[in-house]
């Protein structure tokens, strides 16, 4: 797993009198749990889209062109359910952290030349 970066920092107009509250500032990912939690909410909300699409196809028999729109609205909409609930967050690409070594020489004085 990756470092998190993680900031903290008092504000003293935040708290009442010399205590201040930290604020906490960070880039974590929601949890797996919270995730599937928003994905399942997405599922059931695009499935409960469904029913009504299909009874509104009911009410509106009689403007067949209205009743035609809805009942091919709820059609895909179990296959998009699916998708949208399967669908992950993309990963954030992490840069690795390497070791950077200053260049420095061999030697930093003069040398002898000797001609021949």
């Amino acid at each position: 797993m990756g470092v998190q970066e993680v900031v903290v920092v008092n504000s003293p107009s935040r708290g009442s009198g010399d205590e201040a509250d930290p604020v906490l500032i960070t880039e974590a990912a929601p949890s797996y749990e919270e995730e599937v939690a928003t994905r399942k909410r997405k599922y059931m909300l695009m499935m409960g889209m469904r029913f009504p699409c299909l009874v509104l196809a009911g009410v509106f028999y009689h403007t067949w062109w209205l009743a035609l729109l809805f009942v091919v609205i709820s059609v895909p909409l179990p296959w998009i359910a699916v998708l949208i609930a399967n669908d992950r967050p993309p990963r954030k690409a992490e840069e690795v952290s390497r070791y950077q070594r200053e260049a420095r020489q061999l030697e930093h004085r003069e040398h002898r030349v000797i001609d021949g």
